[in-house]
């Protein structure tokens, strides 16, 4: 049972200046999952994510990302064991932003003096990377000239460069048009196949197609644990999304 478990956290807790944002919170995510951590505004969700990549430090608790304890690694550490959150783009062109990613996969961020045959692998493996997220097309273009659904594809494909064994989506569909929402479920699903999703995610549409597990906060704190089917029935998380009148 163990080993089912990839990232694992124990009474996770955050404080800033007294107001306890995350509150003792018990993590389970299975490996080979999409699993998502949903609940209305202000429940703490954002803030768990940055506990679980360092880039908050918890007040307490325990983080485990196969079977090591990482609380305290730095978030470059985190990501060379093979969790990684969404990769941030800069504005330049797509191929490039892909090609900055898998220089920081080998080691080398400003890796200048590579052979010309060396460069061109990274070339052909970021273009192989762009072609998997709907991007082929699109290597020669400016990021910020991308439309925002095409940006948060590009931020799949960096985030691959990385080959982690479990990718940290933060609201990958946020902000999308109807279309742009189907073809980001889409490859999130294709990028699942063979490796763990958590993410966090408004779109309660997004969820229902695409997670295996979820969990549910409401002021910092566990308020259920479920599939959909279970998860969106339970009374306290109706509650928690509709207010008291409505339950």
């Amino acid at each position: 049972m163990a080993d089912e478990i990839i990232l694992q956290t124990r009474g996770l807790t955050k404080e800033f200046k007294g107001f306890v944002a995350v509150n003792g919170v018990d993590l389970d995510v299975r490996r080979g999952t999409i699993h998502a951590l949903i609940g209305p505004n202000g429940a703490g969700k954002t803030t768990c994510f940055n506990l679980l990549t360092h880039f908050l430090t918890p007040t307490s608790g325990q983080i485990v990302f196969n079977g090591r304890e990482i609380t305290g690694s730095p978030p470059a550490a985190i990501a060379r064991m093979g969790m990684v959150r969404s990769f941030q783009i800069s504005a330049t062109f797509l191929l490039e932003n892909v090609r900055i990613a898998l220089h920081g996969k080998r080691g080398r961020s400003f890796d200048f003096w590579r052979s010309a045959r060396t460069l061109s692998a990274l070339d052909n493996r970021a273009e192989e990377l762009l072609e998997a997220v709907g991007l082929a097309g699109f290597a020669t273009t400016l990021a910020v000239e991308l439309p925002y659904g095409r940006k948060r594809a590009l931020e799949i494909a960096t985030t691959l460069a990385l080959d982690p064994e479990m990718m940290l989506l933060d609201e990958p569909t946020a902000g999308m048009a109807h279309d742009d929402v189907e073809r980001i479920t889409a490859l999130i699903k294709k990028v699942a196949a063979n490796r763990t999703v958590l993410m966090v995610e408004h779109n309660l549409s997004v969820v229902s197609t695409l997670s295996d597990h979820i969990t549910v906060l409401a002021r910092g704190e566990i308020l259920a644990q479920g599939d959909y089917a279970a998860v969106s029935k339970h009374p306290d998380v109706i509650q928690a999304y509709l207010g008291a009148g409505h339950a």
